[in-house]
């Protein structure tokens, strides 16, 4: 998926090292494509730096084909899809791919070099997920492309009396699941309701995404107490040095509450984006869109 078509510049992003920073929550923006797209989404140009190393996330739901086959390059594609959906994702690349996704499934594609990719709904699905662009290093942008595929079936859920939560990737509480191509990386994906309290140890020098997809969230970190309402996310930046540190994640009036964390070490590099790439500077944008123009990222 793609939306954006001019080049963003990032200054590479600090972070604290004498104490958790919490950024104010922040609404996604309404984005609505043809008659099958519609979309939450969150940019890191208009969001806390502490989204590093996250460059876009939508919440959308789709039900038609909206994007055809696309390019990516310097960054990984990553589709969540949430178990409410119905119906079945095709999911095409240029690595040979060509599968159905099912609600609950996770693919992550880490375009490196550049691969076109293609995804739509079969006809009568209705998709819900979050489709996210995470950075890669620059010392990881000329790698050659390489996919992870994680069915719902095969990630480990946490469950409480008040809570459910899989690992789509990474760990949580001492649980792990499949590793991501991104070491660092933790995919949650749970419900909190009642009393109930969902607590996830977030290590030092790491960034976590939150984001309220159903219902609003409480947040507690180092003593102080946040509220996502539905629709908002923010970001939590862990000391750069030390243990590890507690989200404490809580629906609020009793009411179940669906939520999203990501979290992952920061990359701290400048960088431009340009719809589906991300690269150092404007003319490397220039060159993967020349070589994707002559056919040199692979085909369907």
């Amino acid at each position: 998926m793609t939306a954006l078509n001019t080049a963003i510049d990032h200054d590479a992003p600090s972070n604290n090292a004498e104490g958790p920073r919490v950024s104010p929550p922040v609404a996604g923006k309404d984005l609505v494509i043809g008659e099958g797209f519609t979309a939450q989404s969150f940019r890191a140009r208009e969001v806390d730096a502490a989204m590093d190393p996250l460059v876009m996330v939508d919440h959308y739901v789709m039900t038609e084909s909206t994007f055809g086959a696309h390019p990516h390059a310097g960054l990984s594609a990553v589709s969540l899809l949430f178990q409410d959906g119905s119906g079945r994702f095709h999911n095409r690349d240029s690595l040979g791919n060509d599968f159905d996704l099912q609600p609950g499934d996770l693919y992550w594609l880490k375009a490196g070099s550049g691969a076109v990719h293609d995804e739509a709904p079969r006809p009568g699905s209705r998709i819900h997920g979050l489709q996210v662009f995470v950075n890669l290093p620059e010392r990881q942008r000329r790698d050659a492309p390489m996919s992870v595929l994680v069915r719902g079936d095969e990630m480990p859920v946490l469950t409480g009396e008040d809570y459910r939560v899989r690992i789509a990737l990474g760990s949580s509480n001492g649980v792990t699941g499949v590793a991501a191509p991104d070491a660092s990386m933790t995919i949650l994906d749970g419900t909190v309701n009642g009393n109930g309290t969902f607590v996830h140890r977030l290590a030092a020098n790491r960034n976590a995404w939150l984001q309220a997809i159903d219902g609003d969230l409480s947040v507690s970190v180092a003593g102080s107490h946040y509220t996502i309402r539905e629709g908002e996310a923010l970001t939590v930046s862990s000391p750069a040095e030390g243990e590890f540190m507690d989200l404490q994640l809580a629906s609020t009036r009793g009411a179940a509450t669906h939520f999203a964390l990501f979290a992952a070490e920061p990359i701290r590099e400048p960088y431009v984006q340009q719809g589906p790439f991300v690269m150092g500077s404007a003319e490397e944008i220039d060159e993967v869109k020349a070589a994707y123009e002559a056919g040199e990222l692979g085909e369907l």
